[in-house]
């Protein structure tokens, strides 16, 4: 699977983007999809998890309530919605995809087999 992120760019506090995340292949249904986050300086976290079919969704606690994942499997794609954006969103935005664990373990992530590049999202004050 190959993964293309798009959609950052910058924005002031209070507002939103919505980045979406391309997949390749024919078996995207199969796939749990997430999104990461690295701001400058740190690791790697996790932001929000969708399964394969849409039905179950998780998140990091920093974006609940104001994140939206979602994906549509007819055009191979995950969304992700931010409203309420913060500074401290402020991060280069990964998309991965696995199919071997369940939701337990989304916010691992040592699970994810193909990640995308990467889309850089600026918040501004």
């Amino acid at each position: 699977v190959q993964l293309q992120a798009s959609g950052g760019g910058l924005v002031q506090a209070g507002g939103f983007l919505r980045l979406s995340c391309a997949a390749s292949g024919r078996t995207f249904s199969s796939y749990v999809m997430g999104w990461f986050r690295q701001a400058p300086g740190k690791g790697r976290a996790f932001v929000a998890a969708i399964s394969g079919g849409g039905g179950t969704t998780s998140y990091a606690d920093s974006v609940k309530g104001r994140f939206t994942i979602s994906r549509d499997n007819a055009n191979n794609t995950v969304y992700l919605l931010m409203n309420s954006l913060k500074p401290e969103d402020t991060a280069v935005y990964y998309c991965a995809a696995e199919r071997h664990y369940g939701s337990t373990y989304y916010s691992r992530e040592t699970i994810y087999e193909f990640w995308g590049q990467g889309t850089q999202v600026t918040v501004s004050s």
